[in-house]
């Protein structure tokens, strides 16, 4: 395997960003920082539109795999550093076309920048000067300008030339946090672990609900969304879960009588509780696994009435997506194998044989309004929920939405 020196980081859409520019490129050097806590050798430096970390021994290889989740950024590729002498650039240039794997490219160009404008040979100069002595060296070689199986780039500096081809894809989007908090309705399904990376990946921070109904739900569905974003976490440096007591509001929903409507009843009440909690913890948005039509709550009319409970914006990363698309999605960002693991949640509980796909909204709410005690249950709900703070291979810190309330009132 070649060895590198070290990385290079290229942003993507925040180079548009103007004024704000500065902000967005903090932000993903925090993450990056936050991501290269295992690797106590390599350093950070940045540039205008691009951020470099020196390796200082560390393997490239695993450093590059963990820094592929910065939010972001697009691109990285390894780098070799090279005395910026001309002899030494050419010997390095064709040990490293050498040095490539079995599968061996057999066109190439060279793409020189003379970043330092002192050295004694051009941009132009520079690609003959060591594109001719790969091409004695490689016989299996050929030039090709246009579209070359490998494209060796040269950026000549004062101190040091940098040398580089593979460009490894990353996760693109905006920095984490950059566009503000919003809470994701985490199940245990395939669908809302990848709304939630695609809601990180836009720059938004999430902490994630689930909700839960003992005894009909097992420890073992808990655990198994502890798992699911613990996966997030790994994108994100942490991320907090709150489990949110259902049982008392579902049995409630159960004993109207109205099995058709029930999923429609049941996510008014998550959405209500989504929300307070939402504005305990400074977040403005709700993230959802929606996908259009996929199930009968999906529905564009069900959609309608339900979003209805929360007067915040209701994000849907998902709602045009097949579901071919979502699970691609889900095994790209590791979440599949956990999300297919047979253990109920609370929204596979009491599911009717004919869910409605078009409820009415006025019925929906003489229906809420003749529960006496579903705003008060829901206040306990909010009251009785637990919080992790989970973070990758970490253990678990946990306290309750009155602990968090207690200090915040304290500070």
């Amino acid at each position: 395997m070649t060895s590198y020196d070290m990385l290079l980081l290229r942003f993507g859409e925040i180079t548009i960003k103007g004024k704000n520019r500065s902000r967005f490129e903090k932000a993903a050097i925090s993450h990056v920082k936050s991501l290269l806590l295992p690797f106590p050798a390599a350093k950070v430096i940045r540039e205008y539109g691009r951020i470099y970390v020196v390796l200082n021994g560390e393997p490239w290889d695993v450093v590059s795999e963990s820094l592929k989740q910065v939010f972001g950024i697009t691109s990285i590729s390894p780098v070799r550093m090279i005395p910026s002498r001309l002899e030494d650039i050419v010997n390095a240039a064709k040990t490293f076309i050498q040095s490539m794997p079995s599968d061996k490219p057999t066109t190439f160009k060279v793409s020189a920048r003379r970043v330092w404008k002192q050295f004694p040979y051009g941009s132009q100069e520079m690609n003959r000067l060591v594109g001719g002595p790969i091409l004695q060296a490689c016989s299996h070689l050929k030039v090709d300008v246009h579209h070359p199986d490998l494209d060796l780039r040269v950026e000549i500096r004062e101190q040091v030339t940098y040398l580089y081809s593979e460009v490894i894809p990353a996760a693109g989007g905006f920095p984490l946090g950059t566009n503000g908090k919003a809470m994701l309705l985490l199940s245990g399904g395939i669908d809302s672990p990848v709304a939630g990376w695609s809601a990180m990946r836009r720059g938004l921070e999430i902490e994630c609900i689930h909700f839960h109904s003992y005894p009909f739900t097992s420890k073992k569905a808990e655990e198994k969304v502890i798992e699911l974003a613990g996966v997030l976490s790994r994108f994100a440096g942490q991320i907090k879960l709150h489990l949110v007591p259902f049982t008392d509001i579902q049995t409630s929903l159960a004993g109207t009588g109205q099995d058709n409507l029930i999923i429609t009843l049941m996510r008014r009440a998550m959405l209500r509780i989504a929300s307070s909690l939402a504005e305990r913890n400074g977040a403005l948005a709700l993230v959802t696994g929606d996908s259009l039509g996929q199930v009968a709550s999906q529905t564009l009319p069900s959609m309608n009435v339900i979003g209805r409970a929360t007067e915040l914006p209701l994000l849907r990363p998902l709602v045009m997506s097949d579901k071919n698309e979502i699970i691609h999605l889900a095994k790209k960002i590791g979440t599949y194998d956990l999300s297919i693991l047979p253990y109920e949640d609370c929204c596979t509980l009491f599911v009717p044989k004919s869910p409605t796909t078009n409820p009415n909204l006025r019925i929906i709410e003489k229906i809420e309004a003749g529960l006496s005690d579903l705003a008060g249950q829901i206040e306990t709900a909010v009251r009785d929920t637990e919080s992790l703070i989970i973070r990758p291979n970490e253990k678990l810190e946990r306290t309750s939405a009155e602990d968090e309330v207690i200090q915040e009132n304290w500070f």
